[in-house]
């Protein structure tokens, strides 16, 4: 039991630190599009002047719509409870298969804790939405490959 939980504090902490990652990574074209726009003079060649804002304002428009989307995505990693475990695949389950293990959490690709690889998808992809509700001993097809549920953290 102590070791699942330290396994979920971990993935959960990567999906965590991507998140805010990106984020920053985010914030930071904004503010640096930001002062490109700010420090653009008037005295530019009219209509290239124009056109360069105009290209600006629409990777600023780009960038906030990036940043809202990361917003959600830390909205959905707030709800996973890293201290409750269950039989019964759900948001913030460790899932080991047949074919790999996953963390249902927010799709943040590969992850590796203590040797072990686990995909860490959200509840609303494909594979995501197959595993849902299921439990150890179940099978679930996707992709042409059987998976079998070996054991839920």
């Amino acid at each position: 039991m102590k070791q699942s939980i330290e396994i979920k504090q971990k993935l959960f902490k990567i999906c965590l630190e991507s998140i805010d990652s990106r984020f920053q990574t985010i914030q930071n074209t904004i503010n640096e599009i930001q002062e490109s726009l700010t420090s653009e003079t008037k005295s530019s060649a009219g209509d290239k002047h124009e056109t360069g804002r105009a290209m600006l304002q629409l990777e600023r428009e780009k960038a906030g719509n990036q940043l809202a989307e990361i917003n959600k995505i830390k909205i959905a990693l707030s709800k996973i409870d890293v201290s409750k475990t269950s039989q019964t695949i759900g948001l913030g389950s460790i899932i080991y298969t047949s074919q790999a293990n996953y963390y249902i959490a927010i799709s943040s690709g590969e992850l590796t804790y203590n040797n072990q690889k686990f995909y860490a998808i959200s509840p609303n992809t494909p594979i995501g939405q197959l595993l849902m509700g299921k439990t150890v001993e179940d099978s679930i097809k996707f992709r042409n490959q059987n998976f079998k549920i070996k054991s839920v953290l």
